[in-house]
């Protein structure tokens, strides 16, 4: 595998949960950072307030930083979100910005990673699913996804990229309208009941933690015109997410069935394959779920200021 020197990484959606914890990891190899956000920057000169849908906005933002380095990952990313045209104007068209942005630079990056999302597999009918799967998705999300993918294709001549599809994946920070996150919440107050979904749905989860570590790795790596998924190998039932929770927590609590958060078309087992992310990097997972979770319980968010 050849490395490539990280100078300067420009991370769209760096005050989002995966990008404080991709930016802290790139600060400790030396690189720079800089972050295009939303809304106003906090008075830090590491960040550029950018809306991706404007795609001036974005030209000219991508020319202040002129990275070495590109991670995409900002995104409309809440399954539940209301406003189904939202989801394509981000995803789809804000890359495309992005993209065009960045070849416009008289000196393209090195590498450009764009994080898709495992969503965009549906539910194939297969017990692990790996790259070669057709995609079949289900929801606007992971539609405007596997838009953006194709229309990112057309780029792999001209932009070295290389794409991700992680599958679920948490740690400390995540917003406590994800899932894991609103478990380890109760679990931390000692509340009395949690209401859920499916509790027989089957998750890949993993660590950000060791998401970060593949996209480090492919940023690293000569891999180009190429996609990954990014995940565990393992589908955990929530049943067993809660029973994990329990032990660390030593507190059990009532769970109730809400029906409206049990979603249409939603997805039974999701796990997935990484072979290829192995052979290309190397990447082995260091965290377990139990790991995650007694990291996630034992955190104190507030300290941590959402990293």
């Amino acid at each position: 595998m050849e490395k490539r020197l990280i100078q300067k990484v420009l991370v769209t959606g760096l005050r989002g949960f995966t990008g404080q914890h991709l930016g802290a990891a790139l600060r400790e190899r030396g690189a720079s950072v800089v972050g295009l956000v939303q809304g106003e920057p906090c008075g830090k000169d590491d960040e550029i307030a950018c809306d991706l849908t404007d795609a001036q906005a974005v030209r000219a933002a991508v020319a202040r930083v002129r990275p070495t380095h590109v991670v995409h990952l900002a995104a409309l990313s809440f399954v539940g979100h209301g406003d189904a045209r939202a989801f394509y104007d981000v995803n789809l068209f804000g890359t495309l910005n992005l993209l065009e942005a960045l070849a416009a630079l008289d000196a393209p990056p090195q590498k450009v990673l764009i994080a898709s999302s495992a969503n965009v597999y549906g539910t194939p009918g297969v017990e692990v699913i790996d790259e070669g799967v057709c995609p079949a998705p289900v929801n606007h999300y992971a539609c405007s996804k596997l838009a953006m993918e194709h229309m990112v294709r057309t780029w792999f001549e001209r932009l070295p990229i290389v794409l991700t599809r992680p599958f679920n994946y948490t740690g400390v920070g995540q917003d406590e309208k994800f899932l894991i996150p609103k478990i380890v919440s109760h679990f931390k107050r000692r509340a009395p009941f949690i209401e859920l979904g499916n509790l027989d749905v089957s998750r890949d989860f993993s660590d950000v933690r060791d998401v970060v570590t593949a996209y480090v790795a492919l940023l690293d790596s000569n891999a180009r015109s190429e996609m990954f998924n990014v995940c565990s190998g393992e589908a955990t039932a929530l049943r067993d997410v809660l029973r994990l929770m329990s032990e660390i927590s030593g507190h059990d609590m009532d769970v109730r069935v809400n029906p409206a958060f049990v979603r249409a078309n939603e997805i039974p087992i999701l796990r997935g394959a990484y072979d290829k992310l192995v052979e290309a990097v190397g990447f082995k997972s260091r965290y377990t779920l139990a790991d995650t979770l007694a990291w996630m319980y034992a955190a104190d968010t507030h300290a941590e200021g959402g990293v």
